[in-house]
């Protein structure tokens, strides 16, 4: 086995290989931008190595520097992780030449498989269904709107060399194909250094799902089950859960064959997935082949309990695998929730900035175990597991350089059901202050009723947000635990305040019974009767909740029972009440005693400043063109420019006619969030 690995990535997948790389005993080497000086991977390592400039392009997808690293570190293998070289045929190679094992798959099957037209075409020729498209490479813009026409609208314009969602669009019409092209190719360019770009249709209704593929060098392939990826958002998953609520037992075994069958073909040795578009009758058409360790690779191990970073070390070892087909068991369910540096009430922007408070939910274990290649039976009936991969932490910087991707969260039960509650509950309790996160979005999913039944598709959000994300309205059942929650906790707060010493003399405060808590538009008139066991909070219509808590004022979490059952409570102080977030709702929620609720409710509200006749930078970004001119007449849905985040480029349109009065950002400048870059009459 190999004494020390270099891990060619950063984040929170570098920081997933070294856990796995240090139960197996092997010592771990990280490489680091000045940017990454400070972050997580590096401090977990064993060694790190320097590599260059912030930018992916001038470090971490650098060959030569990354095989400097490599010499420097005397590191006997590479481990790629996903993104950035893991899918380059030519850093394969350079490890080759220099005697270094690549944790990954042979360069034949990277080359054949990794690259996504060439992958289509050996799949054709295999006899496996594919969508309709054009395999050739698109010269420019007015090419990719002829093929487009010539295939059909909708299409998909993607990188050939994309993954992770960079460098594709979707296009209806003939101008956002020639846009779509184009900041595709820029995306490919920048985070590949590839920027070939091909088209194909684009299917309606679809659902992705994707199956896991193990193999080895001695002839010896098997299916680890399927992932359901359809929760997408900007060709970017969100949430993927093992099994899939779709498939049945002769689909997945059907489309599991058919993957491994594929593998082998190409010769293909190491964890690598067969992603799958599954119409609504169950036909499965192939999409592409990883040929690397997917990003939501969690969910696979937690129900299999399968380690697939230990098994691809294994495999680059030259070991055969000891797990047949035969020993694969799909165990109770697993879902991931990706928490993103984006802010779902700005159109989910990147977001950058200082994590002032990160505090996920503790880890827990369960779900089926592997050891020594042996399963060590079920997890009790009931038990539930949370896992949180990170490569991040409290104090720490989100960078405008990279992936705005800062952790994977994910659940396992014995059933679907429970394993969403579970997530409820995680979401709830992980504490992220200081930048825009999309917490409230994935708590919002799942409590979707489509999400519940399992009857999503790739189209979920875009047909259940049109408008973007704007916040969750609680039902009023759930407003009302709140709201009792509320009273006791403020209660509590009262009678500290009660003990303050340095009083006025003949002064002495008290706590009152009678409240009146606001939140979310409503008014509930209530009344508390406490005890040492908790508190009985009496509602004006003659209603109850019993509340229970060890909650103290300045905790930041509150976790609650209310009759019987678990209530989490994200907790900050606002004047006269808290700032209360669950379930994906934000509130403000004030607890005044009848006669200052009476007067509150004579108070002006406050209006929002006009910015209507403005373009504001919605995220901290560069802008990369600006396409309109001072004196221009724009029209709805007019492209005013492009500024770039996080390796994403974002096309800014006009919500409305109007005329381009003044600019005052130039291609190449960088703004913050809210810098006004143009203004309109």
């Amino acid at each position: 086995m190999f004494n020390k690995i270099l891990i060619a990535n950063r984040g929170e997948i570098a920081c997933r290989v070294i856990k796995t790389a240090r139960k197996m005993g092997i010592s771990t080497v990280a490489i680091y931008s000045d940017a990454d000086k400070q972050a997580l991977h590096v401090q977990m390592a064993d060694e790190a190595v320097h590599i260059g400039p912030p930018p992916a392009n001038q470090s971490y997808i650098v060959i030569d520097k990354v095989m400097e690293a490599i010499r420097s570190s005397g590191a006997q293998a590479v481990h790629p992780g996903y993104g950035f070289l893991s899918e380059n045929a030519s850093f394969a190679q350079a490890l080759a030449a220099e005697g270094v094992a690549f944790v990954g798959p042979p360069v034949g099957a990277i080359e054949k498989m990794g690259d996504k037209i060439t992958s289509k075409k050996i799949a054709q020729e295999a006899g496996v269904s594919t969508v309709p498209g054009y395999m050739g490479l698109i010269e420019d813009a007015e090419d990719a709107v002829k093929i487009s026409n010539q295939v059909g609208y909708p299409v998909m314009i993607k990188a050939s060399a994309g993954g992770g969602g960079k460098g594709m669009r979707i296009a209806w019409n003939d101008q956002e194909a020639r846009e779509g092209f184009q900041s595709s190719k820029n995306e490919a360019a920048n985070s590949f250094g590839d920027d070939r770009i091909f088209i194909e249709k684009f299917v309606t209704q679809p659902r992705h799902i994707e199956i896991q593929v193990l193999c080895d060098s001695h002839g010896n392939g098997i299916y680890l089950g399927e992932r359901e990826c359809s929760i997408q958002r900007r060709n970017q998953k969100v949430v993927e859960e093992a099994p899939s609520p779709f498939l049945d037992e002769a689909t997945r075994k059907a489309m599991g064959e058919q993957s491994v069958a594929l593998a082998k073909a190409v010769g293909y040795a190491s964890a690598g997935t067969v992603e799958f578009i599954v119409d609504g009758d169950k036909n499965f058409y192939f999409l592409e082949m990883n040929t690397r360790l997917q990003v939501e690779h969690p969910v696979t191990e937690l129900i299999t309990g399968v380690d697939l970073v230990e098994q691809m070390i294994r495999v680059a070892n030259g070991e055969p695998l000891s797990i047949t087909q035969d020993d694969v068991t799909l165990t109770g369910w697993a879902i991931e929730n990706r928490l993103y540096a984006e802010d779902p009430y700005r159109g989910f922007l990147p977001s950058i900035g200082r994590l002032s408070r990160y505090r996920p939910p503790a880890e827990v274990a369960s779900g089926p175990l592997l050891v020594n290649d042996k399963w060590q039976g079920d997890a009790p009936q009931g038990e539930t597991a949370v896992r949180n991969d990170t490569g991040v932490y409290e104090g720490g910087e989100i960078s405008m350089y990279y992936d705005p991707m800062i952790a994977k969260l994910c659940t396992w039960a014995p059933t679907r059901g429970e394993a969403i509650e579970a997530m409820r509950t995680a979401l709830d309790s992980f504490e992220v202050e200081g930048i825009g996160h999309n917490l409230p979005f994935l708590s919002a999913v799942m409590d979707h009723p489509i999400f519940i039944d399992g009857t999503m598709t790739t189209a979920f959000i875009e047909e259940q947000y049109p408008e973007g994300f704007q916040g969750v309205e609680l039902p009023e059942a759930d407003l009302r635990r709140i709201a009792a929650s509320a009273a006791a906790m403020h209660r509590v707060a009262e009678i500290r305040r009660t003990r303050v010493s340095g009083r006025m003399d003949n002064h002495e405060r008290k706590v009152g019974t009678e409240w009146v808590v606001s939140l979310q538009g409503q008014h509930f008139a209530m009344s508390i009767a406490a005890d040492h066991e908790g508190s009985t909070v009496q509602f004006a219509d003659g209603s109850s909740h019993r509340v229970a808590s060890t909650w103290t004022p300045g905790d930041q979490l509150a976790t609650l029972e209310v009759d019987g059952s678990p209530l989490v409570l994200k907790v900050g102080k606002v004047s006269g009440g808290f700032r209360l977030r669950s379930r994906g709702a934000d509130l403000v929620v004030h607890v005044r005693t009848p006669r200052q609720a009476e007067l509150a409710a004579l108070m002006p509200e406050k209006v929002a400043p006009d910015t209507s006749k403005l373009l504001l930078c919605p995220m901290p970004g560069l802008i990369v063109k600006v396409d309109v001119e001072v004196g221009d007449e724009v029209q709805e849905g007019q492209a005013l420019c492009t500024v770039e985040a996080m390796k994403m480029e974002n096309i800014l349109r006009a919500e409305k006619k109007g005329v381009v009065s003044k600019i005052n950002a130039n291609a190449g400048e960088s703004l913050a969030v809210d810098d006004v870059i143009m203004e309109f009459e």
